[in-house]
């Protein structure tokens, strides 16, 4: 399946699987290499397209974003020593722990609102609140404005678009690979800035080969 054909994902999976991958990314450890972001603009292009209702799609992505995000909390809450005992992986890495942290510290509470505009942060945000054993009730409280103001923003936004470009249907796959590429770049980027997590890449290609 390929991430860069929007029809390819809904032929596929659906809002099912829309709402899978929205899930996954809003705090789940594994999530955060999903392009959360493309999904939303291309379900907002689609459904300029009339291929499915905006006002279902909507709230099908802001109840799994606000689902995901509250079972990252409990994910941090639960298993938090284990996470900083984990090793780093290829994808895994405690960097994106860290760089939750500070960023908490930085913005408080409101990270869990900031943090679902920033790949990587948006995913594991979530988990260090209930490593951090932030009160339930204040977490979902910014976890439901958060993510109501990312998924009804960023879907509507792609709806503006399909509705203000002609024939938008011939440049699709373009604007949903640059919206993509935005959306990965910052996690590829943090995974092969690192000259231990190329050679683990590298020598994951070889065996593979």
């Amino acid at each position: 399946m390929s991430f860069l054909d929007p029809q390819t994902i809904i032929k596929s999976g659906g809002l099912a699987l829309i709402a899978f991958i929205v899930f996954a990314e809003s705090g789940l450890l594994f999530g955060f290499f999903f392009p959360g972001d493309t999904l939303l603009f291309a379900a907002g292009l689609l459904a300029s397209q009339d291929q499915f209702s905006i006002w279902l799609v909507i709230p099908i992505i802001v109840v799994s974003a606000v689902l995901g995000g509250q079972s990252g909390y409990l994910i941090g809450k639960r298993f938090g020593p284990r996470l900083f005992k984990k090793k780093d992986g290829i994808l895994f890495r405690h960097e994106y722990i860290e760089r939750s942290e500070v960023f908490y510290e930085k913005h408080g509470g409101k990270t869990i609102i900031l943090a679902r505009f920033m790949p990587i942060i948006r995913t594991f945000a979530p988990v260090v609140a209930g490593v951090g054993s932030m009160d339930i009730r204040k977490f979902s409280a910014y976890n439901i404005i958060g993510s109501s103001i990312w998924g009804v923003g960023v879907t509507l936004i792609g709806y503006f678009f399909g509705h203000k470009i002609p024939n938008i249907d011939k440049y699709l796959l373009p604007i949903i690979a640059f919206v993509m590429v935005a959306s990965f770049a910052p996690a590829i980027y943090h995974i092969l800035k690192d000259p231990r997590a190329r050679q683990k890449l590298a020598k994951k290609l070889k065996i593979r080969n």
